[in-house]
């Protein structure tokens, strides 16, 4: 037999053929387009703004500010717990369309609709607006520095909240005995998400019901969803989130933008759909952004090396406003992660948050985790140099083992399992650690510069924004299973892995379930959005659970159709993978399928299911090392090897797994070698607002990629499953970083900021006088 022509994912087929449909690709009957007049500067007093000569152009039907749209409101940000003084934290109104000022480069100031995209963007060229300006801010030193400008009068000194956990005084006892102390500040740079698509939406709003049907590239309509209700000032479920593909998330697709509550409301205002596309310019400039991070930490630990205790600073940039989820994204991660995969006496970390004149941030894929790593496994390589101990070996003196889990952090935050020490002897046979001082030398001769770098991580997967994720299974005529959840796939394959798992658990072909990639048909469904690596461990056990169910309900159809009591009726899978009830001791048996196809028809299935699994967590852990070499005449790193042994519990699909581990060290390779979003510090405009000047990584950023997992099951859920989408990322800032540092320790270099550009650490080398 012919082996099939496909038998990757599902998602491939359509995806690497150019069949994929995005929201641009939608379009409705009648449809206008929008496109935003944005501000050009990056702080300003509005005066007036003139639509006059736009309004009068042919194809116009409006120009629309703040003034037309007063009943639009703010979201709020989802920061529960009090701060370090007591108080909440501050949150200035983030309302549609600019009111009376205007606080970054691309701030909506005013919505123009046209009968074609060319006259939107004619007739918003047209568009005078009158500004005053103001001083601008684009730094958190600049922001708190005495008698800066206030960004929001209700925010004191431009410092929105003060937060912090672990035991300061203990802490601070740790570190008055301690032997030694290191110190260090990293900084993890303004980055942009750069998705495939650039923003977009397609809305149309139905008068006579007063609901929308919203086309739009997001993370899961159970995020995107109740912010657009908020800022339309309706019910949730006047509003129905369509998305198919999704041209990227990451996490800066996860809540309603302004945008488009401002299009939604426009749409009813004009009574016909409204399409807009955000030119890329417009992405980079108002897509929220990631990282933005400034931490200072300090590690204590005695003469055996023996880490006593830890404390961290977090310098947090959130931009002009705060999103729904970035400034308490960055403080759960950094509680989580305090003391990494090591045993401590202590632990301290405290973050201030501050305003800016820059757009708001966001998670972005890790979300504070990879710089939580980064500070404990950067100190710790600086611990070891202090006391000459090899940079394995300070870590496995400290790792948590894995008899002492369940375990909890300086923090209290408690780990469900792991087994830091076989992931690290894993790692360093892989990459060859015991070898590479020859390597070092080799390159040596060639005039290159060599480093290894090494970083042990744990990192939280799972929870959610709901107490529960709901899933639905219903039977179709033809006998096929539709699978229903309120969770958007952005790249995660959903419509391949939840599928298997129903498939695998009932026992029948995987070609006979698919799963609804529409989520608006799950709209009545409970769940949170795809973000924090949850997808596996907690819809696809919600699925697995279904499928139990499914084979529970199944027991009574099959002790009918056998002629059987139901606890004579037992259930297996065969070898050939058919799943089968056979009554105890005979032969007598019906295949699920054939079950299946025996009661299709009428408007319900009896193994019709609805199923459930609560919000949990739980905490992958992993090894990475990275190899590097630098060319100390262009300062150009390239990356040789890099090995990533992961635990991310049980592994339902290696190449998948392997596929996201992958994903997310090439991704976090953009910002360690590149990327940044740099603005003036004087005008506060945005310097690089486009692919001239933005760096992106490519494929063979990473010339030899090895990947294998260590792995213990997570308790937490039926799979066993912990998270991998965000493992890449976390494991590879602190490796590769660490590895550079290694490279250029013998020129004197003992610290280097991202991204290491070229010309970063061409000009460190020349600093130091090594040529």
């Amino acid at each position: 037999m012919n082996a099939p022509l496909f038998t990757g994912r599902r998602e491939d087929a359509r995806l690497v053929t150019g069949h994929g449909r995005y929201t641009g690709d939608v379009d409705l009957p009648g449809q206008l387009y929008g496109h935003f007049v944005r501000a050009d500067r990056a702080h300003a007093l509005i005066r007036s703004i003139d639509a006059s000569d736009a309004l009068v152009q042919p194809g116009v039907v409006g120009v629309f500010s703040a003034a037309d749209a007063p009943e639009l409101k703010g979201q709020g940000t989802g920061v529960p717990m009090p701060g370090r003084d007591g108080k909440p934290i501050i949150v200035p109104a983030f309302l549609p369309f600019a009111r009376d000022r205007v606080r970054y480069v691309g701030h909506e100031v005013a919505l123009v609709v046209a009968e074609t995209a060319a006259i939107a963007l004619d007739a918003a060229e047209r568009v005078l607006v009158d500004y005053e300006d103001l001083p601008a801010i684009t730094s958190v030193t600049a922001a708190a520095a005495p008698g800066a400008v206030l960004i929001h009068e209700e925010a004191p000194g431009n410092r929105v909240f003060d937060w912090a956990y672990g035991d300061e005084a203990a802490t601070a006892a740790s570190f008055a005995s301690a032997p030694h102390v290191v110190k260090l500040r990293v900084i993890s740079p303004r980055v942009s998400g750069v998705p495939m698509e650039p923003r977009a939406c397609v809305v149309a709003h139905d008068a006579a019901t007063d609901s929308w049907d919203v086309h739009v590239t997001n993370q899961g309509m159970t995020g995107f969803r109740p912010g657009l209700a908020v800022n339309l000032g309706v019910n949730p479920a006047q509003i129905r989130v369509h998305a198919l593909d999704v041209g990227a998330g990451f996490g800066i697709r996860t809540q309603a933008y302004c945008d488009h509550a401002i299009l939604a409301w426009a749409a009813k205002r004009v009574g016909r759909p409204i399409k807009w596309i955000a030119t890329r310019a417009e992405t980079f400039a108002t897509d929220y952004h990631g990282r933005a991070l400034e931490i200072d930490g300090e590690l204590a630990f005695d003469d055996e090396g023996r880490f006593l205790a830890m404390r961290t600073l977090w310098h947090t940039d959130e931009g002009a406003y705060l999103s729904g989820a970035g400034p308490n994204t960055n403080m759960q991660n950094g509680f989580s992660g305090l003391g990494g995969v090591y045993r401590m006496q202590a632990g301290y970390g405290r973050h201030l948050l501050y305003l800016t004149n820059m757009v708001p941030h966001t998670p972005y894929r890790g979300a504070g985790r990879p710089e939580a790593s980064y500070i404990i496994e950067r100190l710790a390589d600086e611990a070891a140099q202090v006391l000459g101990l090899d940079r394995a070996e300070i870590r496995r003196r400290n790792f948590i083992p894995r008899h002492a889990y369940p375990f909890a952090n300086p923090a209290g935050c408690v780990y469900d399992s792991g087994d830091p020490a076989a992931l690290l002897e894993r790692s360093l046979e892989l990459a060859d650690w015991a070898g590479f001082e020859g390597r070092r030398a080799e390159a040596k001769t060639r005039g290159q510069l060599r480093g290894i770098g090494l970083a042990t991580f744990v990192e939280p997967s799972g929870g959610g924004m709901a107490p529960k994720d709901q899933v639905r299974a219903r039977i179709g005529s033809d006998g096929a299973i539709v699978l229903y959840s309120p969770s958007q796939s952005h790249g995660q394959s959903h419509e391949t892995t939840f599928p298997r798992i129903v498939a695998q658990t009932l026992g029948i072909p995987e070609s006979s379930i698919r799963l609804e990639t529409d989520h608006a048909l799950a709209r009545d469904l409970i769940g949170s959005p795809v973000v924090g690596s949850r997808s596996l461990m907690i819809v696809g056990s919600a699925f697995k659970l279904g499928a139990i169910d499914m084979v529970k309900k199944g027991t009574q159809l099959a002790a009918r159709r056998l002629e059987a009591a139901p606890e004579d009726i037992e259930f297996s899978i065969g070898s050939d993978g058919t799943g089968r009830y056979a009554v105890k001791g005979t032969d007598r048996a019906v295949s699920m399928q054939a079950l299946i196809a025996e009661h299709v028809g009428g408007d319900s299935h009896p193994l019709d299911t609805d199923a459930e699994h609560p919000m949990v967590r739980a905490f992958p852990t992993g090894a990475h090392v990275a190899e590097v070499e630098i060319d100390p005449a262009t300062g150009v790193t390239r990356i040789l090897r890099y090995v990533a042994v992961d635990d991310c519990g049980m592994v339902f699909d290696h190449v998948l797994a392997a596929g996201q581990i992958h994903g997310g060290a090439t991704q976090q390779l953009g910002q360690i070698l590149g990327e940044e979003m740099m603005y003036d510090p004087e005008s506060g405009q945005l310097l690089t607002g486009s692919f001239m000047d933005y760096y992106m990584p490519r494929a063979g950023v990473i010339e030899e990629f090895v990947t294998d997992d260590l792995n213990v099951p997570s308790p937490s859920n039926p799979l066993g499953a912990k998270g991998v989408g965000e493992a890449g990322a976390v494991g590879a800032m602190p490796s590769v970083m660490n590895a550079i540092v290694d490279a250029l320790r013998p020129m004197g270099i003992k610290h280097i900021d991202m991204p290491a550009t070229p010309s970063r650490v061409w000009e460190a080398i020349q600093a130091v006088g090594a040529h």
